[in-house]
């Protein structure tokens, strides 16, 4: 049955969108809030909506898409759920509050080094080691690893400079490691691109 504009959500409910891009999505009602006119959708089990956004893949785990109703051309109440809805999970403040900080010094890094000119090279590079070892800042264009351990532009193993010992050689290998992985990631690129093109030749 379609649901009247303004209509509220019962949380459990089967619902149906299409959206003003032709998008149908659907799922059930995990959340609607009736002032901005927002509906969150659960999608589980994971199956990708008729040309809408690809979902995880993870077992388990429900992608949860967040819609705007004023941006809604069709809305469809598939299974009305009437009965009270179990209780919400409760959540670990304390991990999502320390997730939210560490996202924000990454962004606030990536700005940092964003303003400060350092090459993209530099900024993956810092990604990369970043995963690893999260002691690990800018300082200039200069990448300060462990207090110990400084890597200069161009970023390479040789700009790696600091006190022979263990921190030194793990940070050169986790440089040796990442521009070798950038490296195979170019050739397997080029190698695609060149597919369709040997492809129309042989068809010719």
């Amino acid at each position: 049955m379609a649901a009247p504009p303004g209509e509220y959500f019962s949380v459990g409910s089967q619902v149906s969108c299409r959206t003003c891009q032709e998008q149908r999505l659907q799922g059930e009602v995990v959340a609607f809030d009736y002032q901005s006119k927002m509906l969150a959708l659960s999608i589980l089990p994971c199956v990708k909506p008729e040309s809408g956004p690809a979902c995880s893949g993870k077992p388990n785990h429900a992608d949860i898409l967040l819609i705007n109703l004023q941006y809604v051309s069709e809305v469809e109440i598939i299974n009305d759920r009437t009965e009270t809805p179990p209780p919400l999970a409760s959540l670990n403040v304390s991990k999502l509050a320390s997730k939210a900080r560490t996202e924000k010094e990454e962004k606030l890094s990536q700005a940092y080094a964003i303003s400060a000119g350092v090459s993209l090279e530099g900024q993956q590079l810092f990604q990369t080691i970043h995963k690893t070892i999260k002691d690990c800042k800018w300082q200039e264009k200069n990448i300060v690893v462990m207090e110990e351990v400084v890597i200069t532009p161009p970023y390479q193993v040789e700009n790696c400079k600091g006190k022979e010992g263990s921190a030194l050689s793990h940070v050169r290998k986790i440089v040796e490691k990442h521009f070798r992985d950038v490296e195979s990631q170019k050739i397997l690129q080029r190698s695609q691109a060149q597919q369709p093109q040997k492809e129309a030749a042989l068809s010719s």
